[in-house]
């Protein structure tokens, strides 16, 4: 049977369901903070979620809005950076009182990696502080080998920059690699990257394309509690309510 060669993991959606209620709930609280006429409802922010970083749908916000002819944002990258510094900190404060908990599966999937020796690797467009917020404060228990996150390539998902460097990070074969995603962006970006996808949905994501998965889920599923669907593919496989490395490198072998 085909060994998985490394497991990647997307943050947002994916190991915490934080975007309705971590970033939205974050960027309207850093609104009223800095003065700013405007609260992000949730509808409006799955749009603005097609736009891969929150900087760059600050930038994409102010602009359509017309704010950047506003004096206060006179220097509007300058102004864009500081906002999302202090989104960001209201946001691993959230993640540091464990309002927002791990997704069903997640860290069983990861310690199983850890016990078989998979390589774990984070691939995050979200800001670094709070992806390391979210591993040492939920995942302290768990060994990750690889951590991509904010700015660290030029062209953030859909585009593959992300995966390819995790990639060449871990030194891992794409082909007997698995990526877990949540969004159609995500999805595209690994497919793209020449990795396999299996695609864990959330309330944002669950009637988005995600046709370039291997497979979608509902979650990754527990043991005893919360298991998961089979929403679409996979379906040459044994599937008993549970994503794990049976099931990955089943599909890889098949």
């Amino acid at each position: 049977m085909a060994e998985l060669a490394a497991l990647f993991f997307d943050m947002d959606g994916v190991i915490i369901d934080t975007e309705r209620d971590g970033h939205r709930v974050a960027f309207n609280a850093a609104f009223r903070e800095f003065g700013i006429d405007a609260a992000w409802g949730v509808d409006y922010y799955h749009e603005l979620l097609q736009i891969g970083g929150g900087k760059e749908r600050l930038r994409f916000f102010f602009d359509a809005a017309g704010f950047s002819r506003s004096d206060y944002l006179a220097d509007q990258e300058e102004f864009i950076k500081k906002l999302h510094l202090r989104k960001t900190e209201i946001l691993i404060e959230l993640i540091r009182k464990r309002e927002l908990p791990l997704r069903p599966g997640v860290e069983r999937l990861m310690k199983e990696c850890n016990a078989e020796g998979v390589p774990i690797g984070i691939c995050t467009t979200s800001d670094e502080k709070a992806a390391r917020a979210i591993l040492e404060s939920m995942l302290s228990q768990v060994r990750i080998d690889l951590v991509l996150a904010g700015d660290v390539v030029k062209r953030k998902k859909p585009d593959p920059e992300i995966y390819l460097l995790a990639v060449e990070r871990l030194k891992a074969n794409p082909v007997y690699s698995f990526v877990v995603e949540d969004s159609r962006i995500g999805v595209q970006a690994a497919s793209a990257a020449g990795l396999h996808v299996v695609a864990t949905v959330n309330d944002y994501t669950k009637d988005e394309n995600l046709e370039a998965a291997d497979f979608v889920v509902d979650c990754l599923g527990e043991i005893s509690g919360n298991t998961a669907r089979l929403l679409r593919g996979g379906t040459r496989l044994p599937f008993h309510g549970l994503v794990d490395i049976l099931l990955l490198e089943g599909y890889l072998h098949g």
